[in-house]
């Protein structure tokens, strides 16, 4: 319902004021005030969409009222009403947002008029308030989807240069500041921690959280350039462990990559923090990547592998060469034979590449266990054939998951999205639907259909955005949020970015010159 205070220190006055309102706007709820005081008191309580306002009045003026209601409730829309009709009222009338003024007397014709449209113009603005916290609601709950998506993306995909500014800045960060990475495993039952990870890091400012998955959560940081990497390193990772439950925690470990100049180098900084993590049975708890042994220059066959062998790696593991892995990793421990290597200090080699397998995996859905040696081998010769079962196993775990996909599944996923487009719809929601991982969701989209997962949703919702514009009877307003967009100008942007020409444009050309 719309309100209305009338002020003004003449009974007679107001009383007249609301004879000839309530008969032109009779669903109109009239409140009166007889002085500026208590105009301010009723301002609050009341809580009018327009005030009539007498200017001279005794102790506080109108003007003066006007000026105090106005900057509490800047919302609310002033009508001078006065008997003097000067320059110096009028001009400090418009200086304080004032938006119309009645002379005394006046017609009840043009009172009903100049009201009438101060109350258009209120109820035009209130409902347009109404629904920008709507779409400010709706944005803060699909928030969190945005950030697991754009960490996915982000580590795992590439994102659209359509997307990533836009949602990026939604987040809240610079697209161009300093980032690290960092991976949290996660004790198996204890997955429910993850909420108060979330919740801390969010607390914190420190950065996204992404998707739990395979019992590791992907975190982004942003730098803060007001002190140390490893200073922040360090307390980040203690936090995290903290709202995990203590330090004391078996099987809860932190790694942390290194620093990249910007977001679209954060998928190194990963796979450097899950090289940084080591068998989670160590008593440490979290460990920076930069602190990982190094190659001495020795030139021994044991020196820590170079970047470049840790990124072929990755990728044997993602692509599914197990042939190539096993040929490598036994190859490695008959030139350990070869050249007298420590037994022990190979195996612990070995360990850690099997170790890194599992990590990978588990981005993909594979649940493998932590790969160990059942034993200590006694000689190479045993340790090269446990290290082959070991990988027998792994490849199998990996064969399994493969054979349980079915052949169609991304053309079911390409057709949920199709249908559900216009929803806020996420990897992490796909992957649930689909008993997937939402990193493997993104590279078998990817692999099979040439395109990304956020390309493809786009597509679906900038043709359903096309069809819709036929219909004049719909704004580009509500198409935008009928699509599943939350904001005009995003849509405007992605639209005119795929299409060459804006909404506008577009519609323009379809309805034939009108819009």
């Amino acid at each position: 319902m719309t309100k209305l205070l009338i002020v003004d220190d003449e009974q007679v006055g107001r009383e007249g004021l609301q004879a000839i309102l309530q008969k032109g706007f009779p669903d109109l709820e009239i409140e009166q005030a007889k002085n500026g005081k208590m105009a301010i008191g009723l301002a609050e309580e009341f809580r009018p969409d327009v005030i009539l306002m007498d200017i001279k009045m005794p102790g506080m003026d109108g003007l003066e009222a006007a000026e105090r209601i106005g900057e509490r409730f800047p919302e609310i829309k002033i009508v001078m009403v006065t008997a003097y009709d000067t320059f110096d009222y009028a001009r400090r009338a418009l200086k304080l947002g004032v938006k119309d003024y009645l002379l005394k007397p006046s017609k009840a014709s043009e009172i009903k008029a100049t009201v009438g449209r101060v109350l258009e113009q209120a109820l035009a603005e209130r409902l347009d308030r109404e629904r920008s916290l709507m779409r400010e609601d709706a944005l803060r709950r699909v928030m969190p989807v945005i950030e697991t998506d754009i960490v996915t993306q982000l580590l795992f995909d590439h994102v659209h240069e359509v997307h990533s500014d836009e949602l990026v800045s939604w987040l809240g960060a610079d697209a161009r500041g300093e980032v690290f990475a960092l991976s949290v495993l996660v004790p198996e039952g204890e997955e429910g921690a993850y909420a108060a990870i979330r919740d801390r890091v969010r607390r914190e400012g420190a950065g996204w959280v992404g998707a739990l998955y395979g019992r590791q959560i992907p975190i982004i940081a942003f730098r803060d350039a007001g002190r140390s990497f490893r200073a922040q390193a360090n307390e980040l990772a203690r936090l995290l462990l903290e709202a995990a439950g203590g330090h004391s925690q078996s099987g809860w470990f932190v790694g942390v990559g290194g620093v990249c100049e910007s977001l679209a180098q954060v998928r190194q900084s990963y796979r450097e923090a899950l090289l940084a993590t080591p068998d989670p049975a160590q008593p440490v708890h979290y460990r920076l990547y930069a602190d990982k042994p190094e190659n001495d220059g020795s030139n021994s066959i044991l020196d820590y592998p170079d970047k470049r062998w840790e990124r072929h790696f990755f990728e044997q593991i993602r692509v599914g060469d197990w042939d190539g892995i096993r040929a490598e990793t036994l190859d490695f421990l008959r030139r350990c034979e070869s050249e007298g290597a420590d037994r022990l200090h190979a195996q612990q080699r070995v360990s850690e590449r099997l170790w890194v397998s599992s990590r990978v995996l588990a981005e993909m859905g594979v649940e493998i266990g932590t790969p160990t040696f059942s034993f200590q081998a006694q000689d190479y010769r045993q340790l090269r054939a446990e290290t082959g079962s070991i990988l027998d196993r792994i490849r199998q775990a990996y064969a399994e998951h493969v054979e349980r996909i079915k052949p169609d599944t991304v053309r079911r996923i390409k057709q949920y999205i199709t249908e559900h487009s216009h929803e806020d719809i996420s990897l992490e929601a796909i992957g649930e639907k689909f008993e997937l991982s939402p990193f493997y969701i993104s590279k078998l989209f990817k692999e099979q259909i040439g395109v990304n997962y956020i390309d493809f949703l786009t597509e679906c919702r900038i043709e359903r955005a096309k069809k819709l514009m036929s219909d004049p009877s719909r704004s580009l307003k509500e198409i935008t949020f009928e699509v599943g967009y939350h904001d005009p100008n995003y849509f405007s942007k992605v639209f005119k970015k795929l299409c060459d020409v804006s909404p506008t444009e577009y519609r323009r050309a379809l309805l034939g010159g009108g819009e």
